[in-house]
């Protein structure tokens, strides 16, 4: 593990494995390092890659300097890019994919490749509820990350109920909790882009090649917004991936984006 410093004075803390160009992962709501499909993928792509994976602020090992802006997320990113020293591909997973978005335009990106983001486009699912983000920050104000945390899995993400009642059994719950006062984060970086409405040309700066990818198991809801993103980039492709789902297999994904970066 090694640190690095954003601009705000913040210490980040990432990991870099493997040679070749440099790679950075960014995770997606509630993943840090150890604790992230991005671990596995990193090790399915470090015999092509530089790769870097790094805790998002708030995170793992990294500090959590307030107040939080998604414009100190962006510096955060950009800190390890400078550490990858010049030129990075960009892979970014869920809300990750909002993040790298915002980044791209201001930093040295030479490809970048999304994995389903959540965004909400069109009725397949409700869209996410009114005052969703002031109940969230006031659950977490209250100091009921528990409750945050199934706001999040239900309304958020759209999950039943009933799902969320049997996670909050299993050994992972209580990992959620420790990291669910950065849920506000991820929901200020996708809130706008889950209306229900159809994706605005939003990115028109991110201009390099991109490409957009879902699995073929996952909901229509979350396929259609992927599908949308690749429309709405100047300059992206679509491709879905078999069999996969929002929880999707490391070595079914590194062989797309190898083949990807490398063309």
């Amino acid at each position: 593990m090694t640190t690095t410093i954003s601009a705000d004075g913040t210490e980040i803390a990432y990991t870099r494995a493997g040679s070749g160009p440099a790679l950075v992962l960014v995770d997606g709501a509630m993943c840090y390092r150890g604790s992230s499909p991005n671990d596995a993928l990193a090790k399915e792509l470090a015999a092509h890659f530089t790769v870097y994976t790094y805790d998002r602020r708030g995170r793992g090992e990294s500090g959590d300097t307030g107040p939080y802006a998604v414009e100190r997320e962006v510096e955060d990113l950009a800190a390890i890019v400078k550490e990858a020293g010049g030129e990075v591909f960009l892979f970014g997973i869920s809300s990750g994919v909002a993040l790298a978005l915002e980044a791209a335009p201001s930093l040295p990106v030479r490809k970048l490749a999304l994995y389903e983001p959540p965004f909400v486009v069109d009725g397949t699912r409700p869209r996410v509820p009114e005052g969703y983000a002031a109940r969230l920050a006031e659950a977490l104000t209250e100091g009921k990350r528990g409750k945050a945390v199934k706001m999040f899995m239900t309304e958020g993400v759209g999950l039943s109920g009933l799902m969320v009642s049997v996670m909050r059994i299993m050994p992972f719950w209580p990992k959620l909790k420790r990291v669910a006062h950065t849920l506000p984060y991820d929901t200020a970086l996708v809130i706008d882009h889950q209306t229900g409405n159809p994706l605005p040309a939003a990115w028109p700066e991110v201009k390099v090649p991109a490409l957009a990818i879902d699995g073929g198991r996952s909901p229509d809801w979350m396929r259609n917004g992927v599908a949308s993103l690749a429309k709405v980039l100047p300059s992206a492709e679509y491709r879905t991936l078999p069999g996969q789902t929002h929880i999707v297999k490391a070595p079914a994904l590194a062989p797309v984006l190898k083949e990807f970066f490398l063309a």
